[in-house]
């Protein structure tokens, strides 16, 4: 019998399940709201009740082996997320036990960004690299830091929170209760919050003037910017010049051979690639300057945090 593993991406707006084989072939997905539900165990049954839908659809002779599971502040030390900023339940959820219980197969639970950089590393463009980091960005910013071949978890399994790293003192407020988290300036809301700011303090003629806050996308203005809308374009300049600053820092840090950037934010192309790039390199301490690749992902017409989620399970098959 064929072996499927499933892999699970929880998002702050959306969560998608695939049903990955070990080849990196999805041949099964379905998404559905992420906070739709009040209730965490509720949200983990319908989780269960997907994935045994899918697994029925795509025949008997294959076998479940497996969940990965990729969530914003998941533990693979636990299993469990605790207090994610962009979640509505709060405290230690004990994602991946509940997930066995229902499905009794192994879980493995780790943050998103982590097995986005997992599905980089083993389907996409980061394969034989030994040192990357996928810096995932949409609802929020996370990042996945791959060094020499081994993610980093650390102690406690949350290493990589870039996100909720620090941009200005007593900046923004952070869905985590910090202010000035880089994520509340690098990432769709973040984006929508800098365009906004930049329409109150001019009086420059725009398409942005035209959209209430609820109904600009960070995907709208991107559009915009796209087709030359000056506070548009400002608005990806300063992001860019703050992700660029900050990506010097860590790049000062681990010295890897490249970034990868993931998500919805980095579908706008050259115009958050470009600001980020020269901002990087300007910040960079010098021996580092043009050693480090900014990337898109390579799975761009894939989820790579569904197959990296996955390849939790596969690695240790």
């Amino acid at each position: 019998m064929k072996k499927l593993v499933a892999g699970v991406d929880i998002g702050g707006t959306n969560t998608v399940i695939g049903i990955v084989t070990q080849q990196g072939d999805c041949i099964g997905e379905v998404s559905f709201p992420t906070q739709e539900d009040n209730d965490f165990q509720i949200f983990i049954s319908r989780i269960a009740s997907h994935i045994s839908s899918l697994q029925a659809e795509v025949g008997n002779e294959y076998s479940l082996v497996g969940v990965g599971v990729g969530a914003p502040n998941g533990s693979y030390r636990t299993g469990e997320i605790v207090d994610a900023a962009n979640l509505r339940w709060k405290g230690s959820l004990p994602l991946a036990s509940e997930l066995n219980k229902l499905l009794n197969v192994p879980v493995k639970l780790t943050n998103d960004a982590n097995a986005a950089a997992m599905g980089e590393m083993q389907f996409g463009d980061a394969k034989g690299m030994q040192n990357f980091v996928v810096i995932t960005l949409g609802t929020g910013l996370g990042s996945g830091i791959v060094v020499d071949g081994k993610l980093v978890l650390g102690a406690t399994g949350f290493a990589g929170e870039f996100g909720h790293s620090s941009v200005k003192p007593w900046g923004r407020q952070c869905g985590c209760g910090k202010q000035g988290c880089l994520e509340t300036y690098v990432s769709a809301p973040g984006l929508r919050r800098t365009a906004f700011k930049l329409l109150a303090d001019s009086i420059e003629p725009s398409a942005l003037r035209g959209y209430a806050y609820e109904n600009l996308t960070a995907k709208r203005i991107a559009s915009f910017a796209q087709q030359g809308d000056s506070i548009a374009l400002e608005a990806f300049e300063y992001t860019g010049a703050i992700l660029g600053m900050k990506l010097a820092d860590l790049i000062t840090i681990l010295s890897p051979e490249a970034i990868f950037l993931f998500g919805g934010l980095s579908g706008a192309g050259s115009v958050i690639f470009e600001p980020t790039k020269r901002h990087m390199e300007k910040n960079l301490f010098p021996i580092f300057r043009n050693t480090v690749k900014l990337l898109p992902s390579g799975l761009k017409d894939k989820n790579a945090a569904v197959l990296g989620a996955a390849a939790l399970i596969w690695q240790d098959i």
